[in-house]
């Protein structure tokens, strides 16, 4: 990933689903944390574009404006609408001064799911890039056999066995751990002493040497459409 001066990314969190109402009519959801989330036309475009990307304000106006004669007027600003999803926690931000600080400060807290964790999700993922106008052939192509490096190799298998924010992943990592398949072992790892708790880890994390490498192994997981965030 090419790492240039930053101040602001953005990213979505969350799946998308289509559901069925009554009458038969479809309309699009975000499911965040198993939960249901209603989302008018402009917040599905905005939502879409910052699905399985990192983007920075002017990056999302560029993109949204390319999508504008498909849809009706705006009802909001672009920087509206991304404040209204991130009040209602369907999208991140993260800041700093440069991308590995905004990069961090975007994942710290968030959840990794595995895409290819629930068939539903795997199911829905390939249904998102093929809304997206992906052709069949490219779409299938990308949920093929991923081939990780040793990094995000242990970040999938570690996500596989319990839900990890990215500061939660890198404190594993901090303590070389490869097992923490139960609470016992998993809390082992990250409350390891009198002063850390749960809300503290992405703070005391800010510093750790494992940092930018799992920082930087999430972020590409996310890119290559390996894995989704969730809300922890």
């Amino acid at each position: 990933m090419n790492m240039e001066k930053a101040s602001i990314f953005y990213t979505a969190a969350g799946h998308f689903r289509r559901k069925t109402d009554g009458q038969g009519r479809s309309y699009p959801v975000i499911l965040v944390n198993q939960e249901e989330n209603m989302v008018d036309v402009q917040e599905m475009a905005v939502w879409s574009i910052l699905n399985w990307r990192f983007l920075r304000l002017e990056q999302i106006e560029v993109e949204y404006s390319r999508m504008a004669q498909e849809l009706p007027p705006a009802r909001r600003t672009i920087e509206t609408c991304l404040n209204r999803l991130e009040v209602r926690g369907l999208i991140a931000r993260g800041s700093g001064d440069s991308d590995i600080e905004a990069l961090y400060d975007l994942l710290g807290e968030l959840c990794i799911v595995p895409v290819s964790e629930r068939l539903s999700l795997r199911m829905a993922a390939f249904g998102k890039l093929l809304l997206d106008g992906v052709p069949f052939s490219k779409a299938k192509q990308l949920f093929q056999k991923d081939r990780p490096n040793g990094q995000e190799a242990w970040v999938m298998a570690l996500s596989r066995q319990a839900p990890l924010s990215t500061a939660e992943l890198i404190k594993c990592a901090e303590a070389g751990a490869t097992d923490v398949s139960t609470e016992e072992k998993l809390m082992a790892v990250l409350i390891d002493d009198d002063y850390t708790s749960g809300s503290s880890i992405a703070f005391e994390m800010l510093q750790a040497k494992q940092r930018v490498p799992v920082t930087t192994a999430v972020a590409n997981l996310y890119l290559r459409r390996q894995i989704i965030f969730e809300r922890v």
